[in-house]
Order: structure tokens, then sequence, then C-alpha cells
């Protein structure tokens, strides 16, 4: 990234304690606090996180992956991003892209302290509070823009960010405009493995499509697709560009 003026909140730890005490949408964090109150039947007995919720990862990460929103009763009920959407959900889905790419030691992610440590990535989400029907306003995206900036200055190795979806390619780009980044010429569009390189020490964007059930069972997205995408992402963290 270009230099830009350090950010209020210089710890990671700091940025995170932003986030999830983040009460800027009012929309969303009504939908948050009655999905924790109401829960799911299978979850009843346990506690929901109920808040925004940060990213997690390796703070020296060359690869930033950045997601759409919490699912419901995955992260908004774990506190931690792509967790515990259940067996064959988004969440193991990515982390079996990532363990074979060498980013995370297992590939699943079920609960905070299931063992799950990532290498070289650290994973966030373009809006931080789980939206109804995983649909953001355009204005809910661009308040949360704040926190990802934050944290993002928080991780001054990442040389590639995976963008899983097109709302979080957009926030993406979003990103590089607000921090002064030239924009290429026409507008990047999302797509699958697509790949916008930018000016010397900018990051790369590599879009893919979202690891959703949508996705996943219908075959738009398949295994091979998502390794592919994170061996793209290793090469390209690793290589001058």
């Amino acid at each position: 990234m270009k230099p830009v003026s350090p950010p209020p909140l210089r710890l990671l730890a700091d940025v995170h304690h932003a986030i999830t005490s983040c009460e800027r949408c009012d929309r969303l964090r009504h939908y948050c606090a009655r999905v924790a109150r109401e829960k799911k039947r299978a979850f009843r007995d346990e506690t929901y996180w109920g808040r925004p919720v940060p990213g997690f990862g390796d703070p020296d990460a060359r690869v930033l992956i950045l997601g759409l929103a919490p699912a419901a009763h995955g992260a908004n009920r774990t506190g931690r991003v792509f967790t515990g959407d259940g067996p064959g959900g988004s969440a193991d889905f990515l982390m079996a892209a990532l363990m074979a790419n060498g980013f995370a030691n297992q590939p699943t992610s079920r609960h905070r302290d299931d063992g799950l440590r990532l290498s070289d990535a650290y994973i966030a989400a373009a809006v931080r509070c789980a939206p109804p029907d995983n649909k953001p306003t355009l204005e809910e995206i661009a308040r949360c823009l704040d926190h990802l900036e934050a944290e993002v200055a928080c991780l001054p190795r990442v040389r590639v960010v995976v963008a899983l979806g097109k709302i979080a390619f957009d926030a993406g780009l979003h990103l590089l405009k607000r921090r002064g980044v030239a924009r290429p010429t026409p507008r990047p569009r999302f797509g699958h493995e697509v790949i916008v390189r930018f000016e010397q020490g900018v990051p790369a964007l590599v879009g893919s499509f979202h690891p959703s059930r949508q996705n996943t069972n219908t075959g738009r997205l398949t295994p091979a697709m998502l390794r592919s995408v994170f061996r793209t992402a290793r090469q390209l963290a690793t290589s001058r560009h």
C-alpha cells in the first residue's frame, strides 16, 4: 500500500475493540441482537457472540482474504469470521482450500478454540455485522470501510487481496481509492480469478466466487477452483509485481 498517515488506532487489538463495540448501523445491530437472543434450535444452549466481528489470522500476512459479512448463525454466533456454519458450509470449504496451499493448519473452522491457525493469511470482511438475507445496504458497506481501512493499516506486509464475491471485490477497490491509489481504466470488473494489478508496492486484487452454499452446492465454485485461487495468491505474494 502507499504510505498513509498513521491511523488513530495503531494497534490491531485497538482496532478490534473499535470493531466489536461499533454501533453505527441500527438495522444491523438490531438484527444481530435478535438472532443472538432467539438463536437457532441446533445452538439453543450456546451463547451467541452477537456483536460486530473483527478479522483474524497472521498479522504478518502477505495475503488478505476479504469476505462479505458474518453469517447469522456462523460468525455472529462464534465471534470469528468464516467459523461455525456447519459441515459443508463456506467456512470448511474455504479452510480446505487454504490448507491445501499452506495457509491453514486444518481444513475445518468450527469454533474459536478449535486450534485453527492461519499462516501468511488474514481473513476480514467488508461488513462486520450479519445482515438480514446476507444483503447489506450500500450505506452499511460504506460505514464499515473505516474498520477495514484501520485493520489493513495494521497489516503492513499485505501484497495480495483475495476478494470473495463482488461486494468484497468492490470494497477492495474503494479502499484503494480512499488511500489514493490510481484505479486502472476501464474500471476492473469482478470475475473469478480476475487479477487486478496496480502500481508498484500496491497489493494485487484477485477475485473469487464466494464459497457460499449457493455457489458450492451448484458447482459454480468447486474445491479445485478455490484451491487455484489461493495457489495464484501464493504466487503473487512471493513474486515481484
